[in-house]
């Protein structure tokens, strides 16, 4: 079990590692930059530094850990990237529905595959799915996500390179944001964040702000008009509350 810094999940699970980059938010890719890292330090999931990597020997995992916990699947890749098979993909699904007691994060760029590969998938209710939107440029991952039959359905609009415009939120339970950080990180705009805040609430879908980023995301923190925004998808807090 890996713990996990990421401010809206508790621990990684990565049975892929590696991906190829596909627009604009994957140019100063955290995860590639680990990688080689890692790679260089002789750690043997990484012998092929971030070439999309299967790794069967840790499919079995999440079931050896009994504390219920939120786990971020392939926080080094991308489920649905071409070069992981559809075998593959099945058998962690597979997991995941044998772990019941997890909620399971999955988060892709590649909706289309994403959305075409969904009606063969057993979504379990602690499957939750992802699509990442950095600009308006990419809204029509959205749509794809919504296609799919994901119990609860997330946006990620990180890094948020741009003002989104309209979100047409139907369908969806949770937006995250966030901005860029590392050594090259682009800047993002209060009023961006604030927007998006604004359609969320509009549209009662939760919302989180997850850093404002930069270089030193730690000294820029993650407060929105003073006050932090950690909300989790009402259909999970329901269930937690019944």
């Amino acid at each position: 079990m890996k713990k996990s810094k990421i401010e809206w999940t508790e621990s990684t699970w990565n049975p892929v590692t590696g991906c190829t980059k596909i627009s604009t938010g994957c140019k100063n890719c955290y995860a590639e930059r680990m990688a080689k890292r890692l790679q260089a330090m002789g750690q043997p999931n990484y012998r092929n530094g971030f070439k999309p990597t299967c790794h069967p020997h840790v499919l079995d995992l999440p079931l050896h850990w009994k504390k219920p916990q939120m786990i971020f699947v392939n926080s080094m890749s991308d489920l649905f990237h071409k070069q992981v098979p559809k075998d593959f993909v099945l058998k962690i699904f597979e997991i995941m529905n044998k772990a019941p007691q997890h909620t399971f994060q999955i988060l892709t760029k590649r909706a289309t595959s994403l959305e075409k590969l969904s009606s063969s998938l057993p979504w379990s209710e602690n499957i939750w799915m992802g699509v990442t939107v950095e600009n308006s440029d990419y809204k029509e991952r959205i749509d794809c996500l919504r296609r799919t039959v994901a119990y609860v359905k997330f946006l990620s609009l990180e890094p948020l390179l741009d003002n989104v415009g309209v979100l047409n939120l139907e369908g969806i339970d949770w937006v995250i944001v966030g901005g860029e950080s590392g050594p090259k990180a682009r800047p993002i705009k209060a009023s961006w964040v604030r927007d998006i805040q604004e359609q969320c609430k509009e549209q009662n879908v939760s919302f989180f702000f997850k850093q404002w980023g930069g270089i030193n995301k730690k000294k820029t923190g993650r407060l929105l008009d003073g006050q932090t925004w950690d909300e989790l998808p009402k259909k999970t807090v329901e269930v937690l509350c019944a």
